[in-house]
């Protein structure tokens, strides 16, 4: 492993418990930062309402470290919106962000909108699929940012259970964004959960970057923040354990894809790989093949868009 990692290994990854919640929510008051928490949606109706009740009553009612809880609806055929808006959260719909752009469908897209509809010095975003959720997640990864003005992101890293397997989930993560990071980017190889969904940033920061509209947006936002602010201003804190649905092979396999195409996008702007996936599926005569095309698409900083530079100014 290099020199440099293994440093920032012992100086920038750490555990929940090294930031009690009196010293995070100390930092808060003496800077004066404000944090919102984003849950980007899409048919989470079984577990939305349970996180978004957790972080009201641990960090909003019990404590002030959330300012802001805002769950981005992209498009459920389900309850989502009910639920979450019963259980206290702000909800809004993606299409109803920046409605002169049209929405693509992707956790991206959901991303980069939901900056225009939050106003937190500090944004974190949550996957809406988890189960046995802790607050810890959102006061752990806030944590080193409120505390510490080196740092501008904070990954969640835990354990990823597959069904009664332990550690065995991440699939994606372990066969795809793992060999791509160490072979190109090994500044990066120090972080356990380079994919997870669970991370925080300076707004300063996000609204900075591109973001690819799909699932790349997680390896594309590491890699992109790494080429703006370093190393050093990047960091992980140990939340424990992550449970959430997992999806089938064929959906890891669109995702792996997404992946390797923000990772080839990085790596050279010009020539361009053949952006669509073909897997195979037993029909009635046989295998027949899918045809899925891959994110390709990215939207740009947020602060070059001229809504978000209008509400800043005003």
């Amino acid at each position: 492993m290099l020199e440099e990692v293994e440093r920032w290994l012992s100086t920038r990854s750490w555990s929940a418990a090294d930031r009690p919640l009196h010293r995070i929510l100390a930092a808060k008051q003496r800077t004066g930062q404000t944090v919102s928490v984003v849950l980007p949606a899409l048919n989470e109706e079984e577990t939305v309402g349970d996180i978004v009740a957790v972080i009201r009553h641990d960090l909003m009612r019990q404590v002030p470290l959330v300012d802001e809880l805002v769950v981005v609806d992209s498009g459920s055929t389900d309850r989502t919106s009910e639920v979450a808006a019963a259980a206290g959260a702000t909800v809004v719909h993606r299409d109803a962000i920046l409605p002169r752009l049209p929405a693509v469908p992707g956790k991206g897209e959901v991303l980069w909108r939901s900056l225009l509809v939050t106003r937190g010095d500090v944004v974190c975003f949550i996957d809406a699929d988890l189960k046995d959720f802790s607050s810890e997640f959102v006061s752990g990864i806030v944590g080193p940012l409120l505390t510490d003005p080196g740092v501008d992101l904070v990954k969640g890293m835990y354990d990823r259970p597959l069904g009664a397997a332990a550690g065995q989930g991440g699939r994606v993560t372990e066969l795809m964004a793992r060999p791509l990071l160490n072979m190109h980017w090994p500044q990066l190889a120090g972080f356990v959960q380079p994919l997870g969904g669970e991370y925080a940033a300076r707004r300063s920061l996000l609204e900075q970057l591109p973001f690819p509209v799909g699932y790349g947006v997680e390896l594309g936002m590491l890699v992109d923040a790494l080429h703006l602010v370093g190393l050093d201003a990047l960091a992980q804190v140990d939340v424990g354990v992550r449970k959430h649905r997992h999806q089938d092979g064929q959906a890891l396999g669109r995702m792996a894809a997404a992946i390797y195409r923000t990772a080839q996008l990085r790596l050279a702007r010009g020539h361009l790989i053949r952006p669509s996936l073909t897997q195979f599926e037993r029909g009635g005569d046989g295998f027949e093949p899918r045809t899925y095309s891959v994110d390709t698409e990215e939207r740009p900083p947020m602060v070059e868009i001229a809504e978000y530079q209008a509400r800043k100014a005003a």
